[in-house]
């Protein structure tokens, strides 16, 4: 990747699940038009980048399974909504990706409403069919429970009377669809037309991984090189991050197609680490030794890396509300390499656990009473004002979770070492204590060293590195000649 090309990729990304974010019609849901008021928030905050989770129509809260890919459910608002979202947000350097549900439609979607009418319809072959004694044949009647589906029975009846079942792997009332039809291709490349010449800069690419049923698996990496290539002709600077839940070596290939692809390895890392105060996974070599693995697919792969999204326990949860855990965590994503992106509320340290309706909770803008832009879709398990500071007292709070967020994300643009996102740069720091996370991000501006406490204790570690500036440092840290000194989860950076 030139550099160039580097620099317009945004530093910090921010997820928005829409109906959770801002309600400004006062229906108790969130709509695009929150999004648009919040884009202040957003760009006073530091971040250069959102993902809005689907918002077309459906029958679903979620809105993972779409009937219209080009009309937008009313409960998000217009077609005029995003187009203003778009401008307003391009008017402040914001980049937005579309979540594009590619892996499978509604069971109400016009194309399967056909397709079910029998084997004779042309939308038959839209979605993948076999007879009962064939899935027996190949095997594949049953699957084992995954991390991103528990679903063990993928096949299903679309009506009585039929002689092939239709295959789904998340739900009955998500049909995959059949990409071997070039028919299927063609539509979806027109909806990422119509998307990007809208002015969309890019897409998150729900389920990527599972674009082919698991048994042919491999055609997954020919279909996003033709997808990547499809979609470059139109906009050539298009964004794609594809949610490939797997190990490195299967990720890897991906690559190929997909630009940038989340780090699961990384965000469960770091999870353990704030539960355990230890590194048990070192991340560090883990990072290096995965890097390597990509680069073989591609050298300007992008590694979007985050704490936890829409599908997993907010981090906030994870460290039960430990404020310095939880400012130790956004430390780590913020200085290690990569794309990162934050789960909205996460910088106010919203909390949640599954069931998924927990971890998508109304953002706690201002206190209840004054609070016109919370959603109220539900009653919240874990995100009240007593349970969680809302956003305006935080930043009044210069000590704050969210002011440290402001501080971290504005240190990773303003240091070209930490703001470099491809290739990733990253080094052992050659200090080795249980205690520390620790690295170097080597760069032609300057080498910046980082020292991460994860531990709620006081370290001590003698340093052999020479210091031209001390970037940031916990209030508590202390630097002596070549000794350091951290407090509990404290950091030190200085290049």
């Amino acid at each position: 990747m030139n550099n160039q090309q580097q620099d317009n990729n945004p530093k910090v990304f921010y997820e928005i699940f829409v109906r959770s974010f801002c309600d400004t019609n006062h229906d108790g849901k969130g709509d695009l038009n929150g999004i648009t008021s919040k884009l202040d928030y957003l760009h006073y905050l530091g971040i250069e980048g959102i993902w809005i989770t689907p918002f077309f129509k459906s029958n679903s809260y979620h809105k993972y399974d779409v009937i219209d890919y080009k009309f937008i459910d009313p409960e998000c608002g217009t077609m005029q909504d995003i187009e203003r979202l778009l401008e307003e947000a391009h008017r402040r350097n914001i980049k937005v990706l579309l979540d594009f549900v590619i892996n499978h439609t509604s069971s109400q979607h016009y194309w399967f409403q056909e397709a079910k009418k029998g084997k004779d319809n042309p939308y038959r072959n839209y979605y993948n069919w076999l007879t009962p004694d064939l899935i027996k044949a190949k095997g594949i009647a049953e699957r084992e429970k995954t991390a991103d589906s528990t679903e063990t029975n993928p096949w299903h009846w679309a009506k009585k009377g039929d002689e092939e079942k239709y295959y789904g792997m998340f739900w009955s009332e998500m049909p995959d669809l059949n990409m071997d039809n070039p028919k299927v291709r063609e539509e979806i490349y027109e909806i990422g037309r119509f998307w990007l010449e809208k002015g969309v800069d890019g897409f998150r690419m729900d389920a990527a991984k599972h674009i082919y049923p698991d048994w042919e698996a491999d055609k997954c990496h020919v279909f996003w090189e033709e997808f990547r290539a499809t979609m470059e002709a139109i906009k050539p600077d298009v964004y794609i991050v594809g949610e490939v839940w797997t190990s490195a070596e299967k990720i890897a290939p991906f690559f190929r197609g997909l630009k940038a692809n989340f780090n699961f390895d990384l965000c469960f890392a770091i999870q353990d680490i704030v539960k355990t105060g230890k590194d048990s996974k070192d991340i560090v070599s883990k990072l290096i030794q995965n890097y390597e693995i990509f680069a073989k697919e591609n050298s300007e792969f992008i590694d979007a890396t985050m704490l936890s999204n829409h599908d997993q326990n907010r981090i906030g949860s994870v460290a039960e509300g430990n404020i310095d855990k939880l400012k130790m965590s956004a430390n780590l994503l913020l200085t290690l390499p990569g794309n990162p992106y934050l789960y909205y509320g996460e910088e106010i340290g919203m909390k949640g656990k599954k069931p998924d309706e927990n971890i998508r909770e109304a953002f706690i803008w201002d206190k209840r009473s004054d609070d016109n832009d919370r959603t109220n879709w539900r009653k919240p398990v874990y995100n009240t004002d007593s349970k969680t500071t809302p956003l305006k007292f935080q930043i009044e709070d210069e000590n704050s979770l969210f002011n440290h967020y402001k501080k971290m994300i504005a240190l990773r643009k303003a240091v070209p070492a930490l703001a470099q996102i491809s290739p990733p740069n990253l080094q052992k720091s050659g200090i080795v204590n249980k205690k520390l996370v620790s690295f170097t991000r080597p760069h032609q501006d300057g080498d910046v060293l980082v020292i991460q406490n994860i531990t709620n204790e006081s370290v001590e570690v003698s340093i052999k590195n020479k210091f031209e500036d001390i970037l940031f440092s916990s209030n508590d840290s202390k630097l002596e000649g070549q000794k350091l000194k951290l407090g509990p989860y404290g950091i030190f950076v200085s290049k």
